[in-house]
C-alpha cells in the first residue's frame, strides 16, 4: 500500500494547464509550487532503467577533476566509433561465382545483385541509442503481410519489402531520408568491404564431416564404428558428463560467415550488380549484407559526398513523396476506424 501524503499537502491539488501537454502535472501547496516532473529515464539520457537513488553521480562530475566516464551511451558510442562505418550498407542477392581475367591472371569473383533497395527507416541516438539505416529489398504480397506491418510501410509510402536489415553508422552524418532507392554506384570500384551472409545448410552430419575425425581403425575389432567419433568424455574424475562445446554430430552449416576485406572488382547500374572479389558463403540467391570495410581506410570524403549527391538527385521530392504518404495513411487510419475503408476501396477499383 502506497504511503499517506505529509499533512501538509493534504489540501494540495493537481491543476492542469491548457497550454501544457495533459501528462504535465503541476503541484501547488501553501508554501510552494513545485516544477513539473520530467522524465530522466531512457535511451537519450542512459540506457539504465532502474529508479533513480539519491543523486549517485553528484560528486562524480568531469568538472571535479575526474576522467570522463566509461559508461553510458556516449562513452559505448566513442569506444565502437573505429568499427562502425561513416556510411550505410547494402542488401543484395548473391547470384553466383564466375571469374575475371586482368594482365593475364584470372580472378575468381562473386556477381551480387541489388533488388529493389531502399531506406525504410533511420535509427537516432536520442530514440533508440544509436545510429542507423534500415534498409529494405526484394518485393513481397501484400496479402502475406500482417497489417501492423503493412501499416509500417503504407505510412512510408514503400511497397512490402521481403527483407530488412539494419546497418549502423558512426553519426548522424551517416543516416540517409525515408525512401531513397540505393544503387551499385554507392560503392567505388577498388575500395574494400565486408559481406555477410549465411553458409549453405548441409543439415545432419556426421563428426568426419562436420569437425574433420580421422575415423576410427577399418580393422583389429572395429565393428560397424568406422565413422562413429568414439567416447565422449571422461568418468569419474571427469563428472562423467559430456563437458560442454564437445564437438559431436549435429546440424552443420546456415550460420553466419563474415568475409572481411573484399575488393570491389565492378559495379554496373543498368544490371543493377556488384562484382567483388573472392567467394562470399551462401548458395544462389542469398542475402548479402555489404558495407564499407572496418578494417581498411573508408573511401575518400570526396567520394562519399559525390555519391551522396548523386543519390539525393535520383531521388528528387523525396520529403514530399513521405509527407503524403504519411497524410494519407493517417486518412485510411481514420476509415478503418469508421467502417468506410471498404466502401472507398471499391469506388477506388471501379
Amino acid at each position: 500500500m502506497a504511503p499517506a501524503l505529509p499533512a501538509r499537502w493534504a489540501a494540495a491539488a493537481l491543476v492542469r494547464s491548457c497550454s501544457t501537454p495533459i501528462t504535465s502535472r503541476v503541484l501547488i501547496t501553501e508554501r510552494h509550487t513545485l516544477l513539473p516532473r520530467t522524465t530522466k529515464r531512457g535511451v537519450q539520457y542512459g540506457w539504465a532503467t532502474a529508479p533513480a537513488r539519491g543523486k549517485p553521480n553528484r560528486f562524480n562530475q568531469v568538472s571535479s577533476g575526474i576522467p570522463a566516464p566509461t559508461t553510458g551511451p556516449a562513452a559505448a558510442l566513442a569506444r565502437t566509433a573505429q568499427s562502425t562505418p561513416l556510411r550505410s550498407g547494402v542488401l543484395a542477392v548473391k547470384k553466383g561465382v564466375s571469374a575475371m581475367f586482368a594482365q593475364g591472371r584470372r580472378i575468381p569473383c562473386t556477381i551480387l545483385q541489388l533488388d529493389e533497395v531502399q531506406v525504410v527507416a533511420s535509427k537516432t541516438r536520442a530514440s533508440n541509442g544509436y545510429w542507423a539505416v534500415q534498409v529494405g529489398c526484394g518485393h513481397k504480397t501484400p496479402g502475406n503481410v500482417t497489417a501492423p506491418q503493412l501499416g509500417y510501410y503504407e505510412a512510408k509510402g514503400i511497397a512490402p519489402k521481403r527483407h530488412l536489415a539494419e546497418f549502423k553508422v558512426r553519426s548522424e552524418d551517416g543516416l540517409l531520408p525515408v525512401g531513397v532507392q540505393m544503387q551499385p554506384d554507392w560503392f567505388k570500384v577498388g575500395q574494400f568491404v565486408d559481406a555477410r551472409s549465411n553458409s549453405r545448410g548441409m543439415g545432419f552430419a556426421g563428426g568426419m564431416k562436420r569437425h574433420g575425425f580421422a575415423g576410427q581403425e577399418a580393422s583389429h575389432g572395429n565393428s560397424k564404428n568406422h565413422r562413429t567419433i568414439g567416447s565422449n568424455g571422461p568418468s569419474q574424475g571427469g563428472g562423467s558428463r559430456v563437458h560442454p562445446g564437445k564437438k559431436m554430430p549435429g546440424r552443420m552449416g546456415n550460420e553466419r560467415v563474415t568475409v572481411q576485406n573484399l575488393e570491389v572488382l565492378k559495379v554496373d547500374n543498368e544490371m543493377g550488380i556488384v562484382v567483388i572479389k573472392g567467394h562470399i558463403a551462401g548458395p544462389k540467391g542469398a542475402i548479402v549484407k555489404i558495407a564499407d570495410a572496418i578494417k581498411k581506410p573508408p573511401p575518400a570524403e570526396t567520394f562519399i559526398a559525390k555519391a551522396r549527391r548523386i543519390l539525393l538527385e535520383r531521388n528528387d521530392g523525396h520529403e514530399q513523396r513521405l509527407s503524403e504518404a504519411r497524410t494519407k495513411h493517417l486518412e485510411l487510419k481514420d476509415m478503418r476506424k469508421e467502417g468506410t475503408y471498404a466502401e472507398f476501396m471499391e469506388a477506388a477499383v471501379a
